[in-house]
């Protein structure tokens, strides 16, 4: 039977994270909590003085501070709830610091359309006035934004909605990580595994079938009694961005999603459409899985099923950093240094207990460690999770001691990017080092499913927000028959005849937090696919390739993100890279094809 969940109490302080960084305890929060009013009123008395170089200038350098101490509250209160979504405390202190962000920004929403109501002309002279140069990059944005800006009066209006506009995504999560109970499976032998938001991968993935079936239809069976509740939630945040939207005059919630970074919307389009080109060798994959699988059917409960019996492999958290550093080493001392300082000072909240929100992210402040939550489970997928939120980490503390504070915060667009670095370097290391046929078909699998999950499944995610967002803005109802329709569509045409699609499966998008995050999901597959490249020149070319990385991830926000990425030597304003990250995956199904020849599979 499956180790049962232990309370968070139970957890080894060593493997939990120290938020002295941010707080010493939630009464210093409190404290800090109460004064950040203060700062809150000083920056809305700039109200109506925004008209010159230097009042712009203060205001922006106080807005900082304020914006600093903001991120400090609002941080700590998001990791203190992630510890356990059950606490009253801690989801108090959540609604409290996400209040007082509402409040800030409600007070603050008049800057952008009083600065921009300038005269363009002068406008453009306060722009290139010297005294603005620390905020160069920033009033370029503004004078980008200036159609889409609203009047004071309305920008105030539409800025006090914001805990609204959150109410959807707060539902969801809240009915997801606290409210779903679900049944436990039985196993092969009848045996019950306890079954939740932070097991259900690990049953997905274990060899016994009847396990994986079991808890994949107990699974989805809560998520189909709460479909109208989840349906309803996911609605509403689709047409507040469509309202938001059309308000902005944007031509879609997509353009309007996609401008803050930037990124035209072709490169979303090209990105769908490469894949699209490139679906065949997904196809072959499945194939191929259910060969190796040996069976006559394959279900979607089968798609993470371990494909070589006896070489899946338990580390112990310890091993799992021993990996991670020797995978990254091939950035230099100075990086690995700073990451066995990670593991050493608690940067990192490390295994699941109950009550604790699932998944994984990274998380910190300017003047916090870059802090690193998982659910670590011993799998060589939780150690490539280490390493991909070690990436995120890793980027955050570059571009920290790089950029001033303005610039410090990289953007969504290449935020995946060096995660999907680490662990396409520790993959890539295990292959060099194993050549045994099984063992090596399990790394290569383990390969493939990192290309399927984070390149196609992330690209079938980003054309479901896109189908769905269309459909809200042409009026159409997004109800829990709709989206599942929409849903078992996309799964047939992005895994191919060869699977049998159970109707458990038309619930699957309501299990995505990141819907309501709109037009966020598709920077993974983006962010893979330049990683790809990355990684590959870094193993190929050695320092000059590590050299303009670690530029690349000491740049923060202090660029556009396409312009940063051409700097790394990666141009996405074009399908190259996707193509040829695609055209690696197809390698590597050809390999592990060999390497079932080779095993007489």
């Amino acid at each position: 039977m499956a180790e049962e969940l232990r309370e968070r109490n139970q957890i080894d302080p060593r493997y939990t994270w120290d938020l002295s960084s941010l707080f010493d305890s939630d009464e210093q929060f409190e404290e800090e909590l109460q004064k950040i009013g203060d700062l809150v009123r000083q920056t809305a008395e700039y109200e109506g003085k925004l008209t010159n170089a230097q009042a712009i200038h203060d205001y922006l350098e106080l807005t900082t501070q304020m914006s600093r101490k903001m991120d400090d509250l609002f941080t700590y209160s998001m990791l203190r709830r992630s510890e356990d979504m059950r606490s009253a405390r801690a989801q108090s202190l959540y609604a409290r610091a996400y209040g007082k962000y509402v409040e800030a920004m409600t007070a603050n929403s008049f800057a952008e359309p009083e600065i921009l109501s300038i005269d363009m002309g002068e406008l453009e002279k306060i722009v290139a006035d010297p005294v603005l140069s620390d905020y160069s990059f920033i009033m370029q944005n503004y004078l980008k934004k200036k159609p889409h800006v609203l009047s004071a009066a309305e920008e105030r209006v539409l800025a006090s909605f914001g805990e609204v506009f959150g109410a959807p995504k707060q539902i969801a999560e809240n009915l997801r990580d606290a409210d779903m109970t679900f049944e436990s499976a039985a196993d092969a032998n009848g045996e019950l595994h306890e079954l939740n938001e932070s097991n259900y991968i690990l049953l997905q993935s274990q060899p016994d079938r009847t396990l994986r079936e079991n808890s994949f239809r107990n699974y989805y069976k809560t998520f189909r009694g709460h479909s109208n509740t989840l349906a309803a939630a996911y609605s509403a945040a689709v047409k507040a961005e469509a309202a938001e939207a059309q308000l902005r005059h944007y031509s879609s919630s997509r353009e309007m999603s996609m401008s803050d970074n930037n990124i035209p919307t072709h490169v979303y389009d090209n990105l769908i459409e490469a894949v699209h080109r490139h679906m065949p060798a997904m196809y072959r994959y499945v194939k191929l899985r259910k060969r190796l699988l040996g069976l006559d059917e394959l279900h979607y409960y089968d798609v993470y099923a371990p494909l070589v019996d006896g070489v899946e492999e338990h580390y112990t958290y310890e091993q799992a950093q021993e990996m991670v550093l020797n995978a990254v080493s091939v950035l230099g001392t100075n990086y690995t240094d700073v990451v066995r300082d990670a593991f050493a000072s608690r940067w990192i909240d490390v295994f699941p207990n109950k009550g604790k929100q699932g998944g994984a992210y990274s998380s910190g402040t300017y003047d916090s460690k870059p802090y690193i939550m998982t659910n670590f489970t011993g799998t060589l997928d939780s150690v490539s999770t280490i390493a991909h939120e070690m990436g995120h980490s890793m980027h955050s503390w570059h571009s920290i001691k790089n950029q001033p504070p303005q610039y410090a915060q990289y953007t969504l667009f290449v935020a995946e990017v060096a995660s999907t670095v680490n662990e396409n370097l520790l993959i890539e290391q295990l292959l060099e080092k194993t050549q045994d046929p099984a063992k090596r078909l399990s790394l290569l699998n383990q390969y493939l499913e990192n290309f399927k999950g984070t390149v196609y499944r992330q690209t079938m995610f980003a054309e479901f927000e896109k189908q769905a967002h269309e459909m809200a803005e042409r009026g159409e109802a997004l109800s829990p028959e709709v989206l599942g329709g929409l849903y078992h569509k996309l799964i047939e045409e992005y895994f191919g005849p060869e699977m049998v699609i159970d109707e458990e499966v038309d619930s699957e998008w309501s299990r995505i937090p990141h819907f309501f995050r709109p037009f966020y999901v598709y920077v993974y597959a983006t962010g893979y696919s330049t990683a790809v490249a990355l990684s590959e020149g870094i193993l190929k070319d050695g320092e000059p390739a590590v050299k303009k990385y670690l530029e690349f991830l000491s740049m923060g926000g202090s660029a556009y993100p396409l312009d940063e990425l051409r700097h790394a030597g990666v141009d996405l304003d074009t399908p190259e890279p996707i193509d040829r990250a695609l055209e690696k995956f197809e390698r590597i199904v050809e390999e592990a094809e060999k390497m079932a020849d080779l095993l007489g599979k």
